[in-house]
């Protein structure tokens, strides 16, 4: 009995080995099929896991492009700054790190704090800024002692500086840092990797425009680190590609006079070249310094910027917002000759005021005394009221917005620039779904000066003048005059293809142009006394912008008014007549301050492009007008 349990142990226990060694021999083929599959059939891919772990890309910014004026005047620096990292994780001791950094890079107890609130911020892994814009000697002194001091770096990048501040800021604009709209701005557009290397993106005017000119392409290291993540060797290197130079039509040393002759008044000021519609000048005052935007400009100081009454960071020409006045009654008269609502000969008695038909409501001439008979060419020598509300009235609001859209007014008028606002010019379609109410005849008569609903940049205005001076030929104004990169060089084309107004070849464009001439050159004209003298020939149109309304029988009197509520006063003009160069439209918010009118500054400004300096000058002139 005991000899057959013993027997059938024996067999149990041969089983359970058998089993056991086909388990081994299974799990030994498993592994086996396993180190084969890691070793040999995914080598490749594990070598490249493996490979990620020591093998860094570091982005290489690119070069921002340099902005220049005509002359080749750079508008723009690019200044290196060195800033001191340190990288939390790798340090064992921070204090005794700070303590022995201070006398190094001259630390203050101020720029401690600052490090030690931002740390406790950050994520231990991520580099964070001790000390920014360090100086060459302090740069030095920390490479000599750089291998004491595990986890601490010098990190190099390139910032805009403006030398010329607030000169050219509602031209040029300014970089600020990168912030999260921006960032949701890149993905969309897909290109949010090409700025993993930088600080800053341009924000405003040419440097917000131009950014994909400006930019550049980023570069890369391909770079082997240690375990600490320091850079033991580069593996490889893609240089950065620097963004393009642009080159702009502005002329610094005109900008600048004329920033000199607007020093402390609300105005603006826009000369154009009128063969091209090249800006040769475009100044907003008072404007501000865009410097302090480049490395993030304070709550407190920003606030204060926004909060200035004097709205120092509207661009004045293409954002500020006007009755154009009466510097629109040359196209009103170009458009009503076109329509042939009116003719050359056609002729009204120009009264003290005029009287809408049907109606016992009197619209008043600037004139007291009216202008008697009136003309075409008269009505705009002597800029008569009475004589453009009999024209409105005949064209009709329908006509009005028709020929005046062709010349520029209510739409932006194609600026490189964002920074620009469509202003208004009414119709019956925009009353009804704005105001609720139906188109009147006496909302046509105040159309008819520039005045009611109208509402006008200067940049438009300029716009405006430079078809008529080219024989009604549309011509977007612009700011960038070449862009390039080494020896590629591209001139500035423009985008879209602009209208013809009306016929080229109509007499009627030149008659319009000499009645301009007129205006400040004839005895009549109201601007006789400050242009007819000027050896060039001046052609001009003056305006005045009403900020309140004038009760029926009230007079203005602007000593008697508060200056926020005094006229503005507009000056448009071109020259030399027989040969147009220049195209100028000025403003004066509120009439200007000081006695500054509007007359001779424009005068100024046409007199400092076209006449030499008085040093320059011969000593025996003879000019006739």
């Amino acid at each position: 009995m005991n000899f057959r349990n013993f027997e059938a142990e024996e067999k149990l226990f041969a089983r359970r080995a058998l089993v056991a060694f086909a388990l081994v021999v299974t799990c030994f083929i498993i592994l086996g099929v396993n180190l084969y599959r890691l070793q040999v059939r995914d080598h490749g891919y594990y070598q490249t896991r493996s490979n990620q772990n020591d093998i860094k890309m570091i982005p290489i910014a690119p070069t921002r492009g340099l902005i220049y004026d005509r002359n080749g005047i750079p508008l723009v620096h690019n200044v290196t700054w060195y800033d001191i990292m340190l990288t939390p994780y790798k340090i064992d001791d921070m204090q005794a790190t700070l303590k022995a950094l201070t006398p190094i890079v001259d630390l203050t107890p101020e720029e401690i704090d600052t490090f030690t609130r931002t740390l406790k911020q950050n994520s231990r892994y991520k580099p964070v800024v001790l000390k920014e814009e360090l100086t060459d000697e302090q740069v030095a002194r920390f490479s000599v002692n750089q291998y004491r001091f595990t986890g601490v770096s010098i990190d190099t990048y390139q910032d805009r500086e403006y030398p010329y501040g607030a000169d050219l800021a509602h031209v040029v604009g300014y970089v600020s840092k990168i912030n999260d709209n921006d960032y949701k701005r890149l993905n969309a557009a897909g290109i949010a990797e090409n700025y993993a290397a930088d600080h800053n993106i341009g924000k405003q005017g040419i440097e917000g425009y131009y950014e994909s000119l400006l930019h550049g392409k980023p570069g890369y290291q391909e770079v082997e680190v240690d375990n600490h993540g320091r850079i033991v060797r580069v593996l490889k290197e893609v240089p950065p590609v620097a963004g393009k130079n642009i080159t702009l039509t502005i002329d610094l040393h005109l900008q600048q006079y004329v920033e000199s002759l607007l020093a402390g008044q609300r105005a603006a000021v826009l000369v154009e070249d009128p063969h091209d519609g090249s800006v040769l000048a475009m100044v907003s005052s008072p404007s501000y310094d865009p410097n302090p935007f480049v490395k993030g400009i304070s709550y407190q100081a920003y606030k204060t910027l926004l909060q200035d009454k004097n709205l120092p960071l509207i661009n004045r020409v293409t954002q500020g917002l006007y009755p154009p006045a009466s510097t629109v009654k040359p196209y009103m008269a170009m458009s009503a000759l076109l329509t042939g609502v009116i003719t050359p000969q056609t002729s009204f008695f120009g009264a003290p005021t005029w009287t809408l038909p049907g109606t016992d409501r009197r619209y008043r001439d600037w004139k007291k005394s009216g202008h008697g008979m009136l003309d075409v060419t008269k009505a705009i020598e002597e800029s008569a009221d009475t004589f453009f509300y009999q024209v409105a009235f005949m064209m009709g609001i329908d006509r009005i917005h028709s020929m005046l859209s062709q010349f520029g007014y209510g739409k932006s008028t194609g600026i490189d620039l964002n920074e620009e606002y469509n202003g208004l010019l009414p119709s019956r379609d925009w009353k009804l779904k704005v105001h609720k109410k139906g188109w009147y005849q006496g909302d046509t008569v105040s159309v008819g000066i520039g005045q009611g609903y109208w509402i006008a940049t200067p940049i438009q205005m300029v716009k405006a003048m430079v078809a008529l001076i080219n024989n009604g030929k549309v011509i977007a104004p612009h700011l960038l005059a070449k862009a390039e990169r080494g020896k590629s060089v591209e001139m500035y084309q423009p985008s879209l293809p602009q209208p013809q107004i009306g016929d080229a070849r109509s007499p009627y464009w030149a008659l319009v142009r000499r009645a301009m001439f007129g205006m400040a050159n004839a005895p009549n004209g109201t601007g006789y006394k400050y242009f007819h003298t000027a050896p060039y020939g001046i052609a001009a149109k003056s305006g005045t912008s009403q900020v309140f309304s004038l009760k029926q029988n009230q007079t203005y009197n602007a000593k008697m008014i508060p200056v926020r509520l005094r006229d503005h006063i507009f000056y448009t003009a071109f020259a030399p007549f027989n040969d147009p160069k220049v195209a100028v439209a000025l403003i004066l918010e509120n009439g200007g301050n000081e006695g500054v009118t509007a007359a001779p500054v424009m005068r100024e400004i046409l007199d400092h492009i076209f006449l030499p300096p008085p040093s320059e000058a011969p000593v025996e002139t003879a000019h006739q007008p």
